[in-house]
């Protein structure tokens, strides 16, 4: 009886020392486990200031940066190359980042389009903020014989609803003339309607975008009207002899 009692004790002992063994070797593995979560924790923690900084340098500089969108016809668009990135918009772009200013220009260039097409679209354009618009239409109107009155109410119209949309945007009129083939009397009319209306709204004005260019076999495409890859070189620095005193001054 005795001896039984003994064994009995044993036992229990034995039991009572491998569960706290089992109970030590739990609470070890416990603050190990705790430790490594927190050692974890801790490195996000010391990487967000970082990210968030970069996060908030790149939201600055898209802040800083303005626009210039270049709303207009084929000319614009580049018709006719094999690389739109030749068209003159493009080329300024390059005289920008050359200078290191922080501007972005839009091709906002459709093909075939009118003074009254761009009438009907300039809303839509509207819906992004814009520094510096140039405003290139009315060739088409030109070539297509269209009334002078409406392709100069068309034009104050673009321009009245950028100006209404956001004052402080300066606007480019760039003007156009016609083949002497369209007649005397309208070619001469059509000419003039730019001039009056860069005169009329207080707005920089460029004579012609395609001096230097319209009429010359070697500077324009196949079609004797856009110009090729040379050609916009020179429509680029027709353009940007307007452009940089406003951008750099």
């Amino acid at each position: 009886m005795l001896k039984f009692q003994s064994n009995q004790s044993f036992s229990i002992s034995k039991a009572y020392t491998s569960k706290s063994l089992i109970k030590f070797c739990y609470f070890t593995c416990c603050l190990l486990l705790l430790s490594c979560g927190e050692s974890k924790n801790e490195k996000p923690k010391s990487s967000e200031p970082i990210n968030n900084q970069k996060e908030s340098n790149t939201e600055e500089s898209k802040e800083d940066t303005k626009t210039i969108l270049c709303f207009g016809d084929s000319i614009t668009a580049g018709y006719g190359l094999e690389d739109t990135k030749d068209a003159y918009p493009n080329l300024l772009q390059q005289k920008i980042d050359s200078l290191g200013l922080n501007y972005t220009v839009i091709n906002s260039g459709l093909s075939g389009e009118t003074t009254a097409g761009g009438k009907s679209r300039i809303s839509w354009v509207l819906n992004q903020e814009v520094d510096i618009f140039l405003l290139e239409l009315g060739a088409n109107d030109g070539l297509r014989g269209v009334a002078i009155s409406e392709t100069r109410s068309n034009l104050q119209s673009i321009i009245d609803k950028v100006q209404t949309k956001s004052p402080s945007t300066q606007i480019i009129l760039a003007g156009m003339q016609l083949p002497p083939n369209m007649g005397q009397d309208y070619t001469s009319d059509f000419k003039q309607v730019f001039s009056e209306l860069a005169s009329k709204n207080n707005i920089e004005f460029i004579p012609f975008i395609l001096k230097d260019v319209g009429g010359i076999e070697e500077l324009n495409q196949n079609d004797g009207i856009h110009p090729n890859v040379e050609g916009h070189q020179i429509v680029a620095e027709n353009v940007w002899d307007v452009l940089k005193p406003m951008i750099t001054k």
